[in-house]
């Protein structure tokens, strides 16, 4: 998309705050000296079979770039593809209702959306959140000493994709499903608790891709230590199946370049950092001063991971050294 972008020719406004530059989670837009909007659109085909968990993970996916912006989601609005034709509406009801319920958990009211007829299935949300105009956060403020905190375990990718070839069972499946419809709100509540430099979601370019886009518009480096990172139990032998989507061959391929990994390190486990997440947590990057106030805070809230994973460094800006 950048390549897309690149030639197109965006008007500037002093009240926009946030664009597209520097990969930003949402845009923020400021309407008053107290009010800013955080506006954010994201929605994909199904990843589980149910369709009631499908639009509980889609909109749960929707909400994130709100929270790593330090924002409070007000209303959604869905966007919804459908084969009306070929398939029974009672599933199209069952992935809105699913929706619905996350909604209603965000705090956020529903006010309507749109629908197209297509031959696949799609669904998401279109969310807009408040902020103070000053007080939002960006993947553009990691800072040299900060330590880098995850709130979600890795793997979901790993899983979807052991999913659609049959091979999780009950538990595996509804563990799978939970942890993609988990909210980030508590850790978002926790970060803006503790005070934090810098925020991005983890989802289709997975650790590796967003951690990589914090790095280049910090101006920064990052060390990332692999055996500290959390990952779903499961998901190492299922990677050691071959289990791997084929976005997160694209996310290893694309951040190639500008990574320096240790000889040591497993392949499975970079396999795992590249890991396309869906709904995956948010990677923080707080003052160390900070860092223990932080995880109590994320514990507290008892968010599904609470690890410090990494540091931040003052060079080689945009890179990342895995050790």
């Amino acid at each position: 998309m950048e390549e897309v972008l690149s030639n197109l020719q965006l008007e500037s406004d002093p009240n926009l705050l946030v664009g597209s530059e520097n990969w930003a989670d949402a845009a923020v837009y400021r309407i008053t000296p107290e009010i800013a909007l955080v506006q954010t659109l994201d929605f994909f085909t199904p990843i589980v079979n149910d369709p009631y968990d499908f639009g509980r993970i889609a909109a749960a996916n929707s909400f994130s770039d709100v929270y790593a912006m330090g924002g409070k989601p007000l209303t959604a609005m869905n966007i919804v593809c459908f084969p009306v034709k070929d398939m029974d509406k009672k599933i199209l009801r069952s992935i809105l209702e699913g929706g619905l319920e996350i909604i209603h958990k965000a705090g956020a009211v529903m006010v309507g959306g749109h629908s197209v007829e297509d031959t696949e299935i799609k669904y998401g949300l279109s969310v807009t959140g408040i902020v103070h105009p000053e007080r939002f956060l960006t993947n553009t403020g990691a800072k040299s000493g900060d330590l880098l905190v995850l709130t979600k375990p890795l793997g979901t990718g790993i899983l979807a994709t052991a999913l659609k070839a049959g091979k999780l069972n009950e538990n595996e499946t509804k563990g799978l499903t939970e942890l993609m419809a988990t909210l980030n709100r508590e850790a978002a509540e926790a970060m803006i608790e503790a005070g934090v430099s810098a925020c991005t979601d983890i989802t289709g370019f997975g650790l590796m891709g967003h951690a990589l886009e914090m790095a280049k518009a910090s101006k920064v480096g990052l060390k990332i230590y692999a055996d500290k990172v959390p990952v779903i139990p499961e998901a190492m032998n299922f990677a050691s199946m071959g289990m791997i989507p084929a976005g997160s061959h694209y996310n290893q391929k694309f951040c190639s370049r500008h990574l320096d990994v240790a000889s040591h390190i497993d392949p499975l486990l970079i396999d795992l950092l590249a890991d396309a997440q869906t709904s995956g947590g948010l990677l923080i990057s707080v003052p160390e001063e900070r860092v223990n106030l932080l995880v109590e805070r994320l514990l507290e809230k008892k968010t599904p991971a609470a690890n410090i994973i990494g540091e931040v460094l003052s060079e080689p800006i945009g890179t990342i050294q895995i050790r």
